[in-house]
């Protein structure tokens, strides 16, 4: 066996530094001829970087329709660093009186009834009629690893490219319903953008819907015909928050499932109260593939809102949404707040233990963790 300072042994060949100064010296002239790959969007360089800009700036950025500022704005919304949310509070409290004057439309339904495609028939057919419109996709969160696919751009792909459409997927991180705990301030951001329509797709159908219910003028339910029971797995506060439900994928062999589908809902609703806006909510068929029923899905969420407007019941559920997400509001600012404290922080590891232990209930440990935070005060 050779020392380290043997030579290599027989039948080894040894490179030879003079055989590979040649070709090392070809491979720089190749570079250098070659020259620096072209940037897929020169525009981005000339950009200063987003950390620098000011409050103005990303309001500047946003009243005049830029995609990059928007986009930076929200991602600076959904930061969870505290002097990211100072400036992110500033922007939206600066694109307030801009906000507020647009259709807020959530679009919910079960995994596999077809949000996407129907957003995206629905969404193309409005953008290539001239109008503005948002999509707020919300994709859930791995509990594992935290982290979510943000796949909507791609299963709406002409949509996500029509110059009149923006999407913008955010992830759940662990908010209920379904619905992205920022999703409220992008709305905000959207409409001071100029977007005056603006969708919310949700995940799927849970008991936190009222969620995305108190942040929307229109809910609409989208539901599957064929798959057995069709009120099976839909919760009676869903169907009680639906101010339209539209049975998809209703084209070839399912069309006439599709109508039986949608006869057993209508007489489901007729058994409900009457709702507060004094509205009789509808079912109607549809189809993203064919076109079929989607113009009319669209009169019919029009109808609703000249009705809602009418009457006045627009600006009283504004109004009540308003003072919901104020509550709202408090119960983060008081959660975050308390886990934040000195004295929470040092005992909130023992007292966990104690209560994984067996030796403290939760109820007792949460007083104490209380009675910490309150006697600091």
């Amino acid at each position: 066996m050779p020392t380290s300072g043997s030579s290599p042994s027989a039948g080894t060949p040894t490179p030879d530094p003079a055989d590979a100064a040649p070709a090392q010296a070809s491979a720089r002239r190749e570079s250098r001829s070659v020259g620096k790959a072209p940037s897929i969007n020169p525009d981005l360089q000339a950009r200063p970087r987003p950390a620098t800009w000011s409050v103005d700036r990303y309001v500047e950025g946003i009243r005049a329709g830029d995609r990059v500022a928007l986009s930076r704005a929200i991602t600076l919304v959904e930061s969870t660093q505290q002097r990211h949310r100072e400036r992110a509070q500033a922007v939206i409290e600066a694109c307030l009186p801009y906000a507020g004057d647009s259709e807020r439309i959530a679009i919910t339904g079960v995994p596999g009834v077809g949000k996407s495609t129907f957003l995206e028939a629905l969404g193309t057919t409005l953008a290539e009629n001239g109008r503005k419109i948002a999509v707020l996709t919300v994709d859930p969160s791995s509990e594992r690893s935290k982290g979510s696919i943000l796949g909507d751009k791609t299963r709406m792909g002409a949509l996500a490219r029509h110059p009149n459409a923006y999407i913008r997927p955010s992830p759940t991180s662990g908010s209920l319903g379904g619905v992205a705990r920022k999703t409220r301030e992008t709305i905000v951001l959207c409409e001071a953008a100029g977007f005056r329509t603006l969708f919310v797709e949700t995940v799927g159908v849970g008991q936190s819907e009222i969620t995305v219910h108190s942040m929307v003028d229109v809910f609409v339910l989208l539901a599957l015909a064929g798959a057995g029971d069709e009120l099976q797995g839909i919760k009676r506060g869903i169907m009680e928050m639906a101010d339209l439900i539209a049975i998809t994928k209703a084209d070839g062999g399912n069309t006439r499932a599709a109508e039986q589908a949608g006869q057993a809902y209508q007489r489901a609703l007729r058994l409900f109260p009457p709702t507060d806006s004094g509205w009789e909510p509808r079912v109607l068929t549809c189809s993203a593939t064919t076109g079929e029923g989607i113009n009319t899905v669209w009169d019919t969420i029009q109808a609703y809102l000249a009705h809602i407007k009418s009457n006045n019941h627009f600006a009283t559920q504004r109004r009540a949404q308003a003072r919901y997400w104020m509550h709202q509001r408090i119960e983060q600012r008081l959660t975050q707040d308390f886990f934040e404290h000195p004295a929470v922080r040092t005992h909130l590891g023992d007292i966990e233990q104690q209560v994984l232990d067996g030796s403290l209930t939760s109820f007792v440990a949460a007083e104490r963790l209380l009675q910490l935070y309150l006697d600091d005060e």
